[in-house]
């Protein structure tokens, strides 16, 4: 076994809220960003959207002066409609959450399990945006993000998505290592794909574990390890360390992986080279 006591009683800890890291497995020591930078971050987009919506509403003033009323208006709500909800929609999923607001206040826009925001997320938030930030200045979002646990607006609550303040640099995790110990159970155990979130919850965990009180750190490492131990087969031998059963589990799942991922290239390249040559193994002149 791995850890003390019954494992539905290690099940129930609760994980640390500000627990975030993005797809690419970059940790983010991070917190909801609160309602103060969240609204002066909006208000530098909105400073920017409106900058850019007089910019090309002179430049093309010649053109709509010499058209009808209805091609005025259509052009007029098709510049709207860019600079509002396409331009920040291709921005943030690009950026995977980050505008020039957000990118100056510190502020990144996440999923709630912590990993990188998809165009639907930046498409509901910003579709859902244009009535709660455009048409009441901010004033239902700050009243949203006043009310809920994770500061959110609206659109987070129907994206599925928060804002979290960046501290300091983004650095990569140095790689885990495999504990000499339990190499030998590691590489013959039956060890099944984790779930995203709890994959990465115990990746950053592990990285972060120096910085930690002692017993959040216990009491997270325990929790972590009766939640992967039921996908392991046989479990580790009695008394591990689960901050080791975790590391264990992760670099066997990564070698793996990497393994499976050579063999795959391997075939591919065989197999192109297969392809090129000429029919009958005609030396070519």
């Amino acid at each position: 076994m791995t850890t003390s006591g019954p494992r539905a009683a290690l099940a129930n800890v609760r994980l640390q809220d500000d627990l975030i890291v993005t797809g690419e497995a970059v940790a983010l020591e991070s917190r909801p960003a609160s309602v103060g930078v969240r609204a002066l971050g909006s208000a530098l987009d909105a400073a920017a959207t409106l900058f850019v919506v007089v910019a090309l509403a002179a430049a093309a003033s010649s053109l709509i002066g010499r058209l009808n009323a209805a091609l005025q208006g259509a052009l007029t709500v098709l510049l709207i409609a860019t600079v509002t909800l396409l331009v920040p929609v291709t921005v943030e999923t690009l950026t995977r959450g980050r505008s020039l607001g957000k990118l100056a206040t510190g502020v990144r826009v996440v999923r709630d399990d912590g990993g990188p925001v998809r165009l639907r997320h930046t498409l509901v938030r910003a579709l859902v945006g244009l009535g709660e930030l455009w048409l009441t200045a901010g004033g239902i979002a700050v009243i949203a993000a006043i009310l809920t646990r994770r500061g959110k607006r609206l659109g987070d609550m129907l994206a599925g998505t928060y804002a979290v303040r960046i501290r300091g640099d983004e650095r990569r995790q140095p790689p885990l290592v495999m504990p000499p110990d339990l190499a030998e159970w590691a590489a013959s155990a039956d060890i099944r794909a984790l779930p995203d979130g709890l994959g990465l919850a115990a990746r950053q965990f592990l990285g972060r574990t120096g910085t930690m009180d002692p017993a959040a750190r216990a009491d997270m490492g325990r929790a972590l390890a009766a939640r992967v131990e039921p996908l392991v087969s046989p479990p580790p031998p009695w008394g591990t360390n689960p901050e080791r059963f975790l590391a264990a589990v992760l670099v066997a799942r990564r070698d793996r992986e990497y393994a499976t991922g050579l063999r795959a290239q391997q075939r591919d390249d065989a197999e192109t080279a297969r392809l090129a040559r000429l029919p009958h193994q005609v030396a070519e002149r």
